[in-house]
């Protein structure tokens, strides 16, 4: 019954005229995003993260949820239709989607990419409604050892679970952990790594950081780019889901929810991720795998349903245990911040209107999208047609906006164009940003937790294993950490036996 009362409280504060207009503002805005190709939710939500700072802090959450699962169902639309991904969570509908689109099937593509999305959406929302008092009741046991126990295995989820070389996501882990400690120390005060610039006593502001290193380099690198992608121009008749394609889509939506939205609560989980698992446990399953890649709806249904689950998943890590799981739940962070919100178990008893009304938003903005979402298609078709010379000078010029309204300070805007010429150089030489930006958050976090715990324990580290959670976390940490990094001594010690036998 308590889930119940929580959620009608919820939609009293969901309902709230200036609560809908922003949860209608934010997955417009986020299915607009999706839907044009490179710019992505992380950096729509960094360049938009200032303008919230002055809008009521329960209006600023839902906007910013609204453009994260807005993305995951715009992001289809060019998947189909122009075999680009808008966004990283859709790059494996574009295998399917686009040779059903050349088909003559972009209809029931896209359809059962919106109805996939929104039944996911609401599965994994429910799911967040039931979990979430039950995890908080778990939460308020955890003491500092324990935070620094699953910020340890936060930041270790991330790298191990990194679509690129684990070598060099814990090279930029460790980056955005030495940008952290930046500014005075939390326990003596005395500047740390300021080099006598007082701009720096405060440390690095996470908006400069995020737009320079999701935003500029997506402007960069699309500049390079001299081809113009090819529209279909297949007229859509209906975008309704056949009988046939419903029987063939309804498993892989179901399994494809439920993968998406456990992966999402991992700390270091991502919607991509879960996709990509999604549609590799569909071809696995499927009693004929030859179709995938040709045309099977089921892959797009089971990707799509995942990305949306896990974006519902990841906010139970967020706002239960005050870790965010990823990039962008790292920016929603932020923003709880700013608004003097602290994430955590007390979360639920300190802001119920916050926690509820975000939920209940998550239930109205799924039906809103849905409704929107396929009429709307011939619109985002127009918008894909905006030239880059007139799209990406506008997008330079709100990251320039956003990072100085900050603390109206020239200064932030150095610090993110030095982070978007980096974030340009890591793209170039294939190092992912996103552990950067989640060690960065998580990095005062571990500091903390881990000089309060030796201060209990008068500098001893058996504090992190006589105590039952923070020992679990910890020993799955250091696992994780040498399953990813054996391969290499193994690559390495097959290369010296190689090079002896042939001296």
């Amino acid at each position: 019954m308590d889930i119940f009362y929580n959620l009608v409280y919820g939609f009293s504060v969901g309902l709230q005229p200036i609560n809908l207009l922003f949860c209608f503002f934010g997955a417009l805005l986020g299915t607009l995003i999706g839907v044009l190709p490179g710019i992505g939710p992380v950096g729509a939500i960094a360049i938009l993260l200032p303008a919230t700072f002055h809008m009521p802090p329960t209006a600023a959450i839902i906007m910013l949820a609204g453009i994260y699962y807005g993305a995951m169902y715009g992001g289809s639309t060019t998947s189909i239709l122009v075999n680009i991904p808008g966004e990283a969570a859709s790059v494996v509908t574009c295998l399917d989607g686009y040779q059903m689109a050349k088909q003559g099937r972009a209809g029931p593509a896209l359809g059962i990419a919106a109805f996939g999305s929104f039944i996911a959406g609401t599965l994994g929302v429910v799911g967040v409604t039931v979990l979430a008092i039950p995890l908080a009741k778990f939460a308020l046991r955890f003491g500092s050892p324990e935070y620094f126990g699953l910020c340890l295995l936060g930041l270790t989820l991330v790298t191990y679970l990194s679509t690129g070389s684990t070598i060099k996501a814990i090279i930029m882990g460790a980056f955005g952990l030495i940008l952290s400690c930046v500014g005075l120390d939390s326990i003596h005060g005395t500047p740390r790594m300021t080099f006598n610039c007082m701009q720096l006593w405060d440390g690095i502001d996470i908006v400069p950081i995020a737009m320079g290193l999701f935003g500029i380099p997506e402007v960069l690198e699309n500049i390079e780019k001299t081809e113009t992608p090819e529209i279909l121009k297949t007229k859509i008749k209906s975008y309704f889901p056949t009988l046939a394609d419903w029987i063939q889509s309804k498993w892989a939506i179901i399994r494809g929810s439920i993968l998406g939205f456990f992966l999402g609560i991992l700390p270091g989980g991502h919607p991509a991720t879960a996709s990509f698992l999604s549609y590799a446990v569909e071809k696995r399953i499927s009693k004929e795998p030859e179709r995938f890649g040709k045309g099977a709806i089921e892959g797009v249904a089971g990707p799509e349903s995942a990305n949306n689950s896990a974006t519902a998943g990841g906010f139970i890590p967020l706002f239960i245990l005050g870790i965010p799981s990823n990039a962008i739940m790292a920016l929603m962070f932020g923003a709880l911040m700013i608004h003097g919100m602290r994430p955590g178990p007390q979360l639920l008893n300190e802001h119920p209107d916050l926690f509820w009304g975000v939920i209940s938003s998550m239930y109205i903005g799924n039906v809103m999208l849905l409704i929107l979402n396929l009429p709307l298609i011939p619109l985002w078709v127009q918008v894909l047609k905006v030239p880059h010379k007139i799209l990406f000078p506008l997008i330079l010029l709100f990251c320039i906006i956003g990072t100085f309204s900050v603390k109206n300070s020239t200064f932030d805007v150095l610090v993110m164009m030095i982070f978007g010429l980096f974030g340009y150089l890591f793209r170039k030489f294939e190092f992912e940003p996103a552990p950067l930006v989640l060690a960065f958050v998580l990095g005062p976090m571990v500091e903390t937790n881990l000089r309060q715990s030796l201060l209990l324990s008068k500098g001893s580290f058996l504090i992190f294993f006589t105590r039952p959670i923070s020992a679990v976390f910890i020993s799955i940490s250091i696992l994780l950490l040498i399953i990813s990094i054996l391969p290499y001594f193994t690559k390495a010690k097959g290369r010296d036996e190689t090079s002896a036998k042939d001296d």
